[in-house]
């Protein structure tokens, strides 16, 4: 069985533990790993890892969320980096991307309001960059952010979408299948009864795996450093909710990734 962990920040790891998880992603049958970025730097540092693992690893470069707003002038040095890379016929996404939900939760207990526009307005441009380079686009969005993101996307016939670690409402999930956007789920499957049902809800064709490392996880993997080898037992515990045969559920996954992100 082969498998693809859809979104990981790989630039984050030591250099002794990015060595240590990719001998084990192979070991695993990890054939792809997404490797997703913060801004600027954090997308030259994927970028390296990419050059490094050219094999294995889909870079991703993007402006995470759920951070300061970038200022104008480091956001048009980042755009045109991306489109140096374009130019230079490389193969990544754009990613992450999205809504600073947790950010504007933060704020709200410090008694503070978050203005989203600015993000909003951040966001579509990097899906008219997404859409302009034919690339896939790498969202963070849940909850009420996502239904707004379906509208930027809609707005711009961005179709090939992939929302990691999605939580949201049952309407927004409709629209989402509807949409056909793609989600990834992540090892809190194995103990999130919320993350369960969204993937009994969710079609099969549409799912991915990832592990969003080096993010922390609970239960079975509390106290253990976040890796692309986890993506198997992912793809076990969604076998076991969707009662179906693992050797086919994961390779529905490994199939799904790989028509996504254009793997081979």
């Amino acid at each position: 069985m082969n498998y693809a962990d859809t979104h990981i920040h790989l630039e984050q790891y030591h250099y002794d533990q990015i060595e240590k998880l990719m001998a084990e992603a192979k070991a695993a049958n990890v054939k792809y790993i997404v490797a997703v970025s913060m801004d600027l730097p954090s997308s030259q540092a994927t970028y390296a890892l990419a050059q490094r693992y050219r094999s294995t690893i889909m870079p991703a470069y993007g402006f995470h969320p759920e951070q300061p707003l970038p200022r104008a002038e480091e956001l048009e040095l980042l755009m045109q980096w991306i489109r140096v890379r374009a130019a230079y016929k490389e193969r990544f996404a754009i990613g992450e991307v999205g809504l600073p939900y947790y950010r504007g939760l933060e704020l709200l207990e410090q008694g503070e309001q978050l203005d989203k526009q600015p993000y909003i307005e951040l966001l579509e441009r990097f899906i008219l960059l997404a859409k302009e380079l034919d690339r896939p686009i790498v969202l963070h969005a849940v909850y009420e952010d996502a239904a707004v993101v379906c509208d930027l996307l809609q707005k711009h016939q961005m179709k090939r979408a992939h929302f990691h670690w999605f939580k949201g409402d049952a309407a927004t999930i409709d629209r989402m299948i509807e949409q056909g956007y793609f989600i990834s789920i992540t090892p809190d499957v194995c103990y999130e009864q919320e993350i369960q049902a969204l993937v009994k809800r969710y079609p099969l064709e549409l799912l991915m795996v990832e592990t969003d490392g080096p993010w922390p996880f609970e239960g079975e993997f509390h106290g253990r450093e976040t890796e692309s080898a986890m993506v198997v037992r992912v793809v076990e515990a969604i076998a076991d909710i969707v009662g179906r045969d693992v050797e086919e559920v994961a390779a529905q996954l490994y199939h799904n990734s790989n028509q996504f992100y254009r793997f081979e």
